[in-house]
């Protein structure tokens, strides 16, 4: 059965800090970032920032590392790229993972930050789904967020819930009606502006799902908040939006549903 998205499915699920929560308490989200396209990242990195992650660092490339210092807002960390991946995800404190965007053709590379993994969860965008070879690589928790042509190639003609089901974790995608599905469930969006067809704003939101991610809330409803959220962000802004405009409008829309 198809069912509108809508808050009323995930409202009550949206993380709420309590009087003496601390920046742990909600989570600390990290973004790769890659060697090129260092917009990407930090339009992930912020957004989930501002979704509600108590902590948010991009990890880059060293000879870029000081780009990302310059460019991000001061309360997004950045540490330099080390040899061995898994030292910066080795503390499970750092339970929300961002990758793909801007990443960058390598699938080796690729493939050795999914191999690194100690636990968490994780939104694959962009160039971490052209990229992807191997699906036992994904877990039960992860969210893909393909447009349709990434979905093309990572699985053909198949049904979003059959492409969930060959996963094994949720899958987003994204158009005009957006379908979130964990090959279970499954829920449409229509709440949306069309000027969110924009450059970066499919950064924006895997910041988003991750963000929810990390302050615990389910993958699936979080895929679906967010990608609400997202739509009502790009309502709200209307004419004109650019993708740094969605992570500033999201306080206010979710002002509005806490």
């Amino acid at each position: 059965m198809t069912i509108t998205n809508s808050p009323e499915l995930w409202r009550a699920q949206l993380p709420r800090p309590q009087p003496d929560s601390h920046k742990y308490d909600r989570g600390h989200c990290v973004v790769i970032g890659g060697a090129k396209l260092t917009g990407a990242a930090r339009l992930a990195a912020e957004a989930a920032a501002r979704a509600g992650a108590g902590l948010t660092t991009i990890i880059a490339p060293a000879d870029v590392a000081d780009v990302y210092r310059h460019d991000s807002a001061p309360h997004i960390m950045v540490e330099d790229r080390r040899e061995d991946y898994a030292s910066h995800l080795s503390d499970q404190r750092r339970n929300a993972l961002v990758l793909g965007p801007g990443f960058g053709p390598d699938a080796d590379d690729l493939q050795r930050w999914l191999g690194a993994r100690q636990g968490q969860r994780m939104v694959l965008d962009a160039d971490g789904l052209n990229n992807l070879q191997d699906f036992s690589l994904l877990r039960v928790g992860d969210v893909l967020t393909p447009h349709m042509g990434e979905f093309r190639k990572l699985f053909g003609d198949m049904t979003p819930e059959e492409a969930s089901k060959k996963a094994g974790c949720v899958v987003i995608l994204k158009g005009a009606r957006t379908t979130i599905t964990d090959g279970a469930r499954t829920v449409v969006n229509d709440h949306a502006s069309p000027y969110l067809a924009s450059a970066g704003t499919g950064d924006v939101l895997a910041g988003l799902i991750a963000g929810l991610l990390a302050q615990g809330m389910d993958s699936f409803d979080a895929a679906c908040a967010a990608v609400w959220m997202h739509g009502q962000a790009g309502l709200d802004i209307g004419p004109g939006l650019v993708a740094t405009d969605i992570p500033n409008a999201i306080p206010g829309v979710l002002a509005r549903l806490v």
